[in-house]
């Protein structure tokens, strides 16, 4: 009696562990990006579970404002998130999702203030150094699309403004604090880049 009942709670442990180490595998897997037969990225998944980055509103590059001004709300996979606080640079297969959404400050109680709305679009960045001659690549999903090429030519302007002007390779971490903090203390900004105004 006792023997058929180890085995059955080691039968038990045994699926309970499977199960856990194929969510471990999956969730992995959708952190890096995928690509599908076409060679379009597939639209990532479960990216909110991911490091959240920071928040930005109504950031521009240029002098003017027109229209209604968006919130940006920037997430990076775990594992390149962790390879970041420990060598203060990507590793291959970084890949960042820029989710936006629009400004209100109408609303409820709200009085002062703005807080975001409606979901705008969805910009991927990608680090993938043997499918990209230019190490970054830049995607833009709009609504519910599924997939999306990179922006071409590969060296657009996306791909120019971060080869530029990013802190630390092509990611903007003069935007994050938290990133910002952990480059200095690496000494992995680049040379020249400017971090004030």
């Amino acid at each position: 009696m006792r023997k058929s009942w180890l085995i059955g709670i080691l039968a038990a442990a045994s699926v309970v562990l499977g199960l856990v180490s194929s969510r471990g595998a999956e969730q992995s897997s959708s952190s890096q990006p995928q690509f599908a037969t076409d060679g379009k990225l597939v639209r990532p998944e479960g990216y909110r579970r991911w490091v959240y980055v920071s928040s930005g509103f109504g950031m521009s590059y240029n002098q003017s404002v027109n229209g209604m001004q968006s919130f940006t709300n920037v997430f990076v996979a775990p594992a390149a998130y962790d390879y970041f606080t420990a060598k203060g640079k990507w590793p291959d297969k970084t890949i960042f999702v820029l989710e936006i959404y629009g400004s209100t400050s109408r609303g409820s109680i709200n009085k002062h203030g703005s807080y975001q709305e409606e979901f705008e679009g969805l910009d991927v960045e990608v680090k993938d150094e043997a499918r990209f001659a230019d190490k970054w690549a830049y995607f833009n999903f709009n609504g519910a699309q599924k997939t999306a090429s990179a922006l071409t030519p590969s060296r657009n302007d996306c791909w120019k403004c971060h080869e530029q002007n990013a802190a630390v390779e092509h990611s903007f971490v003069q935007f994050y604090p938290e990133l910002l903090r952990i480059a200095r203390a690496k000494g992995t900004i680049k040379p020249g880049v400017r971090l004030d105004n």
